[in-house]
């Protein structure tokens, strides 16, 4: 892992486009040898699923997508890729040969996977992970929903997707979301920006997205992670994630909070305004899930009297 990072760090971009097509078609050429992925961590964007995704692969049964030297954590393609084909989607996951080198290395099971946090918002990935992964394990991270979309907006006017001032993005969202939902589940094909940029509040409305997922997947299925747990103490909330996926436990090597953020401070009126719109879809969320999630919406991160809480707990039923 560490090597192929360092291989890609030293090739000039243009080297790394250039060999793309040749990987991919490598990959496909021997998809038959490579097994679906064993776990996606579907979300929450600006939640920490690539802390997660970079701590898992800490653990040596935890095989990196392929090929490693690009160091890809998502494909896209049970939301925006899937007419691509399962051969396709094959193509970036390590081969049979590779895991088996790797429980022969280690005696334990080898896990492979992805995290996209788009997939637990888009509306036709669910459907399509009952058909094509049958089997796989699911795991969510689900962060103060106030610090969330604090974060998100501004990490899209860095990207440079929005133009509009916080408060201007969340009056226009639902002008920008209006039909786009319909539109992607009446055209498979359609991809929609707005949809995945400007969706603000309605990515904190985590019931609203979770909840078919609740449905249809087994509790020994589906894990879900407060994500100031794994900010703030990775090593419980990672033995909780290894013993769902069947690993043996390890504790993270380093301590590092990936594609993070420089702190910026959300002005009180906003903040108020956000703790009144979100305190009922927490609630339900809770309700839900039979857990206290301890998030201060007003003042910030979690409550003092929840940071002892356990780092993650199982759905409470189907």
């Amino acid at each position: 892992m560490r090597l192929a990072v360092s291989l890609k760090q030293a090739l000039p971009d243009w080297a790394k486009e250039a060999s793309r097509p040749a990987i991919r078609a490598v990959g496909r050429s021997t998809s038959r040898l490579r097994p679906l992925p064993d776990y996606l961590i579907i979300g929450t964007k600006r939640g920490g699923t690539t802390s997660l995704y970079k701590y898992l692969l800490q653990h040596p049964n935890v095989v990196p997508m392929w090929p490693g030297v690009e160091n890809a954590k998502k494909t896209h393609y049970l939301d925006l890729n899937v007419d691509r084909g399962e051969g396709w989607y094959r193509a970036h996951f390590p081969t049979v040969v590779q895991r088996r080198r790797v429980e022969r290395r280690t005696g334990a099971p080898a896990v492979t996977g992805e995290a996209a946090p788009y997939y637990v918002f888009h509306p036709l990935v669910l459907d399509r992970v009952l058909e094509t992964l049958p089997a796989v394990k699911v795991v969510v991270l689900l962060r103060n929903p106030v610090d969330r979309i604090w974060s998100h907006h501004r990490e899209r006017v860095n990207a440079g997707t929005e133009s509009l001032p916080f408060r201007e993005a969340l009056d226009a969202e639902a002008g920008r979301l209006a039909g786009e939902a319909e539109r992607i589940r009446s055209e498979p094909g359609y991809r929609s920006e707005r949809h995945d940029y400007c969706s603000y509040l309605a990515r904190g409305r985590y019931l609203e997205h979770l909840g078919p997922w609740l449905d249809a997947l087994h509790p020994d299925r589906l894990h879900v992670v407060r994500s100031e747990d794994l900010y703030q103490a990775p090593g419980p909330c990672l033995a909780a994630v290894h013993a769902f996926l069947g690993l043996p436990e390890l504790p993270p090597t380093t301590k590092h909070r990936f594609n993070h953020l420089p702190s910026s401070s959300m002005p009180a009126a906003e903040r108020e305004r956000l703790a009144d719109y979100y305190e009922p879809h927490v609630a339900a969320l809770e309700a839900r899930l039979g857990r206290s999630f301890g998030w201060d919406l007003r003042g910030g991160g979690l409550l003092e009297s929840a940071t002892t809480r356990p780092a993650a707990v199982r759905p409470a039923g189907r």
